[in-house]
């Protein structure tokens, strides 16, 4: 955690007002569904304690993913055009979580591995990014819209991303079953 403040993270939004409220409506979905799995699975290991923990924090992020989301609705309302060309351009990159510069001091591709276990176990998938996006598309009504010009091309985008994602998701899981274990050093190095 020490490295991951030290070393601060950029949404690559700034100075993109409506970027950065796109990034954080996404992230914190993401993270909502990220906690609420963590805590499934805690809780079948009948770590309830935990289980209740993460749920807490599902429910914090599913408030704040909520703020976010309706905030660029109102953007949607006010500015289409403007909106969806913020929204195609913060999506035609990959959205980068905050842990992503996370570093134990040890393992220079520490988020790599864990975004490979957490593919594995089911605690953030493709799938999840793939509906994240859909559940965006869908919310902001970007189909819908009337575009024209780069909005038009950002519509057009948007609303086949989803789309995109969902057809190499099996292939991303299945690829991720033939990495190997990796040890995570808060852990005791122990590999999973």
């Amino acid at each position: 955690v020490h490295h991951l403040l030290n070393n601060g993270f950029n949404a690559r939004a700034y100075p993109d007002l409506y970027g950065g409220l796109v990034y954080t409506a996404f992230q914190e979905r993401a993270t909502k569904i990220s906690h609420a799995n963590v805590g499934k699975l805690a809780n079948g290991q009948g770590e309830s304690a935990l289980a209740r923990i993460c749920q807490k924090i599902a429910g914090d992020e599913a408030r704040h993913e909520s703020f976010y989301t309706r905030a660029m609705g109102h953007v949607m309302d006010q500015d289409p055009q403007g909106g969806m060309i913020a929204i195609g351009s913060m999506l035609r990159r990959v959205i980068a979580m905050p842990g992503r510069l996370m570093y134990d001091g040890k393992d220079p591709d520490l988020f790599d591995h864990f975004a490979i276990v957490a593919q594995r176990s089911g605690i953030y998938t493709v799938h999840d990014y793939a509906n994240i996006i859909d559940h965006l598309v869908k919310t902001w009504n970007i189909a819908a819209r009337p575009a024209t010009g780069p909005a038009a091309k950002a519509q057009e985008y948007l609303c086949r991303q989803s789309e995109r994602y969902l057809a190499f998701a099996d292939e991303v899981k299945s690829s991720l079953t033939t990495q190997p274990p990796t040890a995570f050093s808060w852990i005791h190095d122990r590999k999973i």
